[in-house]
């Protein structure tokens, strides 16, 4: 892999981390309502998924994918029905859900938080076609791919977490303005309509575009 190369993956990375999405979405919500550190173990599962996501691009999911329609089709509507399912919960979100949580009421624990965030990355629609139809590209097939992959896997994990949590500390210093009930209803009504769409995005997203 060239230093160009590189460089060019390191710019496709950057717009892809830090331009919002579900993960992005998913960080500042748990943030406000459970604080910096939590929505940190809720980034910490995305990350895992995506990269879970990028050995498997490596491994040859990307023509997996193309060659077969009915894993295709299952992993896209597991994920696209799992982004809409957020975002309806969040349409029906009460304002009351971005207090400041009791601490004699019992928390959500770490693991949970854990896997909403790894289920979300693994839902990512970004993610899927960027490991799907992309990453491969930055891979030299006359070279020795594992000294790549780590490469590129380091680079892209460093700029996930990092960009995460900027979001997580930036929302945890906005959660106090966010609690008045007209603000919180419409950030509610905004984390609905972007995992909505986000869903949509995913649903329609086709075999030859993987």
């Amino acid at each position: 892999m060239t230093l160009s190369t590189w460089l060019l993956y390191v710019a496709a990375v950057l717009v892809l981390t830090v331009t919002p999405g579900p993960s992005v979405l998913m960080c500042i919500s748990t943030s406000v309502q459970h604080g910096p550190r939590r929505a940190l173990v809720a980034s910490l599962g995305s990350t895992t998924a995506i990269a879970c996501l990028m050995l498997l691009s490596m491994l040859g999911l990307g023509t997996v994918l193309a060659a077969s329609e009915a894993l295709f089709s299952a992993l896209k509507w597991l994920g696209a029905g799992y982004l809409a399912y957020l975002g309806v919960a969040s349409l029906r979100s009460k304002a009351s859900s971005l207090a400041v949580p009791d601490a004699s009421l019992p928390q959500v624990s770490a693991r949970t938080l854990y896997a909403r965030g790894a289920l979300v990355g693994a839902s990512n629609p970004k993610a899927l076609l960027f490991f799907g139809a992309l990453f491969p590209q930055f891979i030299d097939p006359s070279a020795p791919q594992l000294g790549q992959f780590l490469i590129l896997g380091v680079t892209f994990i460093f700029f996930e977490l990092f960009w995460l949590s900027i979001y997580a500390l930036t929302a945890a210093r906005a959660r106090q303005w966010l609690q008045k009930p007209r603000r919180a209803t419409l950030f509610n009504r905004i984390t609905g309509v972007v995992f909505l769409v986000a869903a949509g995005l995913l649903a329609s997203t086709r075999r030859n575009a993987v």
